[in-house]
């Protein structure tokens, strides 16, 4: 499905415009609001604010929620390192890369180094570590939001996916779904969108290679990435006039450098050559395997599960897509939508990468109530801004007033028995 997009209007990024400045021997961004004040929102500095919410996030965990958290990493990591744990059947048959849970098992191995293998430490740190990989997933949605939309929209789709209650739940859990989620809203990053405005750093001829090898990088963390890069991928195959060269010089090279290194490491731990990615088509898509698990319904996505980890801020995303008119990038969520629907097991987390293109679009709806100018240049009518500075106000009070208690009664309290 391949959506015809439409092109940003460089007034959108000419209202954000930075000037920088020198201070010694640090240069940094110089960012004017609205009403004239002056603040400081250096990629650094985003950094370590989403840095120390999500290790605060982390430590916050302290409840069950998918058995693959630990039985699909932390438990593998360990026999690894330790020389012993469980395996479930998933590894007996072929059907997991040992890619993901090796991340751990080299933090495991460093932990035991230098003797800090307690309890505290082996149950605190994976997700300790997840948080890093988070944050980094947190940056690089402020700096997407930014070169498609502007500066002011970045820090709304910022605070809306720190303030998403499902986001707070999942994303520093050591599941290979928030791996995949970070490692996508890379690539987008980087990916030569042609009809969006480009940073510096997507002009350069790396963008395109950084994209394809975090998008590579993604499927074989987890092989359903596909669905995501197969909507963006035949597009631009489309689009782009250098076909021949997209192919040969970018997608098989790359894709071929992280195949390979993901056969090596699982010939290496399972002892002989196993190629991962075809068994986990054939369980999951081919065979029906995840069926055991239990089905939903065709509309389930929907119908329920995207809007229960959406949740309040459905209304305001819907919005967010219909004023900004980018068909193309809305389409995405509904073709990973729409393809997971196919499947009879459904799950949350499963939707999870898209989650946070959705919140860019509760952003955008969030910067465009700050504009003086909303309501006559947007809808075609003139009222007061008073007005809809007030409807702003009222919406980020009902966000937060809903995800937080959600949030914390998800992390803190539900099932923590099993945790």
């Amino acid at each position: 499905m391949i959506m015809k997009r439409r092109s940003i209007s460089s007034k959108n990024r000419a209202s954000d415009t930075d000037s920088t400045y020198k201070s010694g021997s640090k240069e940094q961004k110089q960012v004017r609001s609205d009403d004239g004040s002056i603040q400081f929102w250096t990629e650094r500095n985003v950094f370590i604010g989403c840095l120390l919410f999500r290790s605060v996030n982390a430590l916050l965990i302290h409840t069950y929620f998918n058995p693959d958290e630990h039985w699909q990493a932390l438990e593998v990591a360990h026999r690894v390192v330790f020389g012993y744990g469980h395996l479930t059947w998933e590894w007996e048959k072929g059907i997991r890369s040992y890619l993901h849970p090796m991340i751990f098992a080299l933090l495991y191995k460093i932990l035991a180094i230098f003797k800090l293998d307690t309890v505290w430490f082996m149950t605190k740190t994976p997700r300790l570590l997840q948080s890093i990989f988070a944050a980094i997933g947190d940056l690089y949605l402020y700096k997407l939001a930014d070169r498609i939309f502007g500066k002011h929209v970045s820090r709304w789709a910022l605070f809306c996916q720190m303030s998403n209650w499902f986001m707070f739940f999942c994303i520093t859990r050591t599941l290979s779904n928030s791996l995949e989620t970070v490692l996508i809203t890379v690539s987008l990053f980087y990916w030569p969108f042609h009809n969006f405005p480009s940073s510096q750093a997507c002009d350069s001829p790396m963008s395109r290679k950084l994209a394809l090898f975090f998008a590579a990088l993604s499927c074989a963390i987890r092989p359903t990435s596909a669905i995501v890069w197969l909507y963006i991928g035949i597009s631009h195959f489309y689009e782009t006039k250098d076909k021949i060269k997209f192919l040969i010089f970018d997608v098989l090279p790359i894709g071929a450098i992280v195949l390979i290194a993901t056969c090596l490491t699982d010939r290496w731990m399972y002892g002989s050559w196993i190629f991962v990615p075809l068994n986990f088509l054939k369980f999951n898509f081919f065979s029906a395997g995840g069926d055991y698990y239990g089905t939903h319904p065709w509309h389930w996505y929907f119908t329920q599960g995207f809007p229960a980890i959406v949740y309040t801020f459905l209304p305001i995303s819907v919005a967010g897509v219909w004023l900004s008119k980018e068909w193309w990038l809305a389409g995405l969520i509904g073709w990973v939508l729409g393809l997971y629907s196919l499947l009879g097991h459904k799950e949350f987390r499963f939707v999870l990468p898209v989650l946070p293109i959705t919140l860019m679009f509760s952003g955008y709806l969030l910067a465009e109530l700050d504009k003086p100018d909303f309501p006559k240049r947007k809808l075609g009518k003139s009222d007061k801004a008073q007005k809809w500075s007030s409807w702003k106000y009222f919406m980020v009070f009902g966000l937060l007033i809903t995800n937080i208690p959600a949030a914390l009664y998800t992390s803190l309290v539900h099932q923590t028995e099993r945790e």
